[in-house]
């Protein structure tokens, strides 16, 4: 589940390189900005600064036998950076048959095995870098059924304090669920707005319930509970809906619908009014 929009990346210009300077390499960076869906944007930046290459002083035909100083340590810096920036997989975008169609379980025995435990990493640091407060398997082209959620004080510190009290969101901390079974605990809903990393640029007024309890095992294979309302009982329906191949626009008011950068817009004459519905008695 998408958090903020992100703005396309962009990249600084790289000085020349003066093949005398004594400097042992030239970085050359890429930013990433992030903007927050409201009226008074305010970036973000999960990763405010990434090296993304690094350029070698050395001549090309330099007649030396043995490495110098300076290439032996440039060497050792290039080691470091591929070996720290391992590429992660990409997010899958809404089309994809992997997001419309029911994802599997996954056999308890393999939880702990190197392959489901990579799969957890990797959605873990997609969901962070994205950045997000949820992902689900299938947005990473893996059909099981594995969601990892995570809604921190600094994301939230950027929403309005209004926006927040409203879809009473609260911090907690990252969440692994395996084979999660969701079921609701009352019938309060809510209408709020809602995107998503696998549709990105977009959002729409999706009703959700307030409160629901889901099932399932954690990272380990051991049971977990959670009980969750307000804005985690949304991130947990949104995610578990991913499991069973829906996207939010597949639930959404379709007349709500808009791009992120008309989201302040009023709502067109005859849709429902945002925040918690009223149980009729």
């Amino acid at each position: 589940m998408e958090v903020l929009p992100r703005f396309s990346n962009r990249l600084l210009s790289l000085s020349s390189i003066n093949p005398n300077s004594k400097s042992l390499i030239t970085p050359f960076f890429h930013l990433q900005f992030c903007q927050l869906p409201t009226s008074n944007p305010l970036p973000i930046c999960p990763n405010p600064l990434k090296t993304t290459r690094f350029f070698s002083t050395k001549p090309l035909n330099s007649s030396s036998s043995s490495p110098s100083p300076l290439t032996t340590r440039a060497g050792w810096l290039l080691g470091l950076r591929e070996k720290n920036q391992q590429k992660l997989p990409d997010l899958v975008k809404a089309g994809d048959p992997v997001l419309h169609e029911p994802a599997r379980e996954v056999d308890p025995n393999e939880i702990g095995s190197e392959k489901i435990q990579k799969i957890i990493d990797d959605m873990i640091k997609v969901m962070r870098v994205a950045p997000g407060v949820g992902l689900a398997a299938p947005q990473i082209g893996i059909p099981l059924k594995i969601i990892v959620l995570e809604d921190t004080k600094e994301f939230i510190s950027y929403a309005p304090k209004e926006e927040i009290k409203a879809q009473d969101r609260r911090p907690f901390d990252l969440l692994v669920i395996v084979n999660p079974v969701l079921k609701k605990k009352s019938n309060r809903t809510a209408l709020f707005f809602e995107g998503c990393l696998s549709v990105d640029g977009y959002r729409a007024v999706v009703e959700r319930y307030l409160d629901v309890e889901v099932k399932g095992l954690d990272q380990y294979g051991q049971p977990i509970k959670v009980d969750a309302s307000g804005w985690q009982a949304r991130i947990l329906q949104h995610e578990c809906d991913h499991l069973e191949g829906t996207l939010y626009v597949d639930k959404m008011m379709p007349r709500t619908f808009r791009t992120v950068e008309n989201l302040d817009l009023p709502l067109a004459v005859g849709c429902p009014k945002l925040g918690a519905r009223k149980i009729s008695s």
